[in-house]
């Protein structure tokens, strides 16, 4: 590729446009679904806002992967049309399945690394608003679902596609190490475990937990109109938010973010359940954030407890190789602010590809 005197590409134009129609695709399938959801013009709204969506989301997936971005963009636009002209309860079944799948993973690739806890923490709450604009593309096309059935196939394409992406971007399983094997393993047994839990106690657990557990929910609908999901709060939100912050120290980062799709594809897959409302949706996801960034936040500062040390330090407050002295420890602050300086990990850009 050509590049100009000043180092800049002759192609940046084009590729500027693209951003801004991309964007205007997205805010125009919101619109659309929003209103959709509302009971506004649903049958007419609905599905131009589905596959509206559906087209720009696979287009900004395949874009930030390295892939083609503008025949899988037409593919997906061609086959989310086609499953209108056939009207068929299974090709809109399996639409919205793929369009749940595609706003969890691309939720998570759509990130950038995060030096602060606090970029972290605004980096979760992005990939929350795609995913939640993902689900209301989903019901768009009105599938007929069993919801657990629904919601557990969505997470297994979103765990194998994500888990398939960064196999490239974390440098495959030999650059995990041995503390990366086992936070990868932990964090794969967790999953496993909450799955298990919840599908354990909706099949065998007595009536008297059930009732508890349902009149719990109930409470926190009737008192701040929604309630953080397990899932979601105990496990995707942390590894989303430890995932961005160790993309800005070191590669291996991504294989924690791979399981932040435990939270984004269930938000994906929000509005799929008819008894929750677009307000009650949203709060949800609101409160499993703010649990999940709490655990975040003191999962990162353990990270950077046991990892951070002399690396964190200024070269001239670390112990002198002489007779002199000790260098004065730094505060907490100033040791906080070299680790951040140091951190410089480079990545493309989010409008970038990645591959």
């Amino acid at each position: 590729m050509t590049r100009s005197s000043t180092g800049r590409s002759r192609f940046r134009p084009g590729w500027r446009q693209q951003v801004l129609l991309w964007s205007i695709g997205w805010s125009v399938g919101l619109v659309c679904v929003v209103l959709a959801a509302f009971r506004i013009r649903a049958g007419l709204l609905g599905p131009i806002g589905a596959v509206d969506l559906t087209t720009v989301y696979v287009y900004g997936l395949a874009a930030r992967t390295g892939g083609r971005p503008m025949i899988a963009g037409l593919l997906a636009l061609a086959l989310g049309a086609s499953v209108f002209v056939v009207d068929s309860e299974r090709m809109r079944t399996g639409a919205a399945v793929m369009m749940a799948a595609v706003s969890a993973v691309f939720a998570v690739m759509a990130t950038t690394p995060a030096v602060t806890f606090k970029r972290a923490a605004r980096e979760c709450a992005q990939a929350a608003l795609v995913a939640i604009v993902g689900s209301l593309g989903a019901i768009g096309y009105a599938p007929v679902v069993t919801v657990n059935r629904f919601q557990y196939v969505v997470l297994a394409l979103a765990l194998v596609g994500i888990f398939l992406l960064v196999y490239r971007l974390g440098a495959g399983l030999h650059g995990l190490g041995r503390r990366g094997f086992a936070t990868v393993s932990a964090g794969g047994l967790l999953l496993l475990a909450t799955l298990l839990y919840a599908e354990a106690i909706r099949r065998y657990g007595t009536p008297g937990l059930i009732n508890n557990l349902r009149d719990g929910v109930v409470w926190l609908r009737e008192h701040i109109g929604g309630y953080p999901r397990p899932i979601e709060a105990l496990l995707g939100v942390p590894a989303l938010a430890w995932g961005a912050h160790m993309r800005a120290r070191r590669r291996q980062g991504w294989w924690v973010c791979a399981f932040g799709v435990a939270a984004t594809a269930p938000m994906a897959t929000t509005y799929v359940n008819p008894e929750v409302s677009v307000v009650e949706g949203v709060l949800s996801i609101c409160y499993s954030l703010v649990v999940g960034l709490i655990l975040g936040y003191v999962v990162i500062r353990a990270d950077l407890f046991l990892t951070g040390g002399r690396r964190g330090r200024p070269r001239s407050q670390r112990r002198s190789g002489g007779d002199g002295p000790p260098a004065k420890a730094p505060g907490r602050r100033a040791a906080r602010q070299a680790e951040e300086a140091t951190a410089v990990r480079p990545e493309p850009r989010r409008t970038q590809a990645l591959l």
